[in-house]
């Protein structure tokens, strides 16, 4: 961008040379400024998020991941990135991971799945569904903080390590941090395990149990 603007206020500058000009107080040319503002609605930063090609996982999703639920929740859950079902769909948390997900909201914090907010880092999915790179999850971060402005939720459950890790700054590993809150602006973070990890080992199912009892005791 930078060359292409060199190269047109050099153009003026040779054309208004043709014409005999040897010094001049005409305005070279001026690039105008892109505007990064986010919206300052759901509805508009998901409009935009639909047109999003600031990565490379727009080439290869099929449909954007945004995210659902109470557009004021007082309690958030932030995933890392969609799954297959999801970029299929279009719709957060599908499957059988979804489903775990539901029933963990549901039966042990006893609210409603649609009275919460569910997000994830990335709004597109990664590629072969492995973890996020930290460039793509850069990226996103800025739909990612919108979210929580516009929504202003009173604790954030990160499901994993990226989403803790995004939310917070803190490399930690999950298992040393799990059910610790981290009071943040506005906001407390509390990270517990992703319910595609608790699929795939059912025995930490129990330390996720204690995070949420923890949770619906804050709620």
């Amino acid at each position: 961008m930078k060359n292409l603007r060199n190269a047109l206020l050099l153009k003026q500058l040779y054309q208004l040379k043709q014409l005999g000009y040897k010094y001049t107080s005409v305005t070279p040319y001026q690039e105008e400024e892109p505007d990064f503002t986010l919206p300052n609605t759901l509805e508009s930063l998901h409009k935009q998020a639909l047109e999003c090609h600031l990565c490379s996982l727009s080439k290869s999703r099929e449909k954007v991941v945004f995210g659902e639920g109470a557009m004021n929740a007082d309690l958030m859950f932030v995933g890392d990135a969609p799954s297959n079902s999801d970029d299929s769909s279009g719709k957060v948390f599908t499957g059988r991971s979804g489903d775990l997900l539901s029933k963990m909201i549901e039966n042990v914090l006893e609210v409603s799945r649609a009275d919460v907010y569910i997000t994830n880092v990335l709004k597109c999915r990664a590629i072969d569904t492995q973890t996020p790179s930290p460039i793509h999850a850069h990226t996103c971060h800025p739909y990612l903080l919108k979210q929580i402005e516009l929504i202003k939720p009173k604790i954030i459950v990160a499901l994993g390590e990226t989403a803790y890790h995004c939310l917070t700054g803190d490399d930690s590993e999950i298992s040393k941090v799990r059910g610790t809150l981290h009071k943040q602006d506005t906001y407390t973070v509390i990270p517990t395990y992703h319910p595609n990890y608790l699929l795939r080992n059912p025995s930490a199912k129990k330390d996720v149990f204690d995070d949420l009892k923890k949770i619906k005791t804050l709620m």
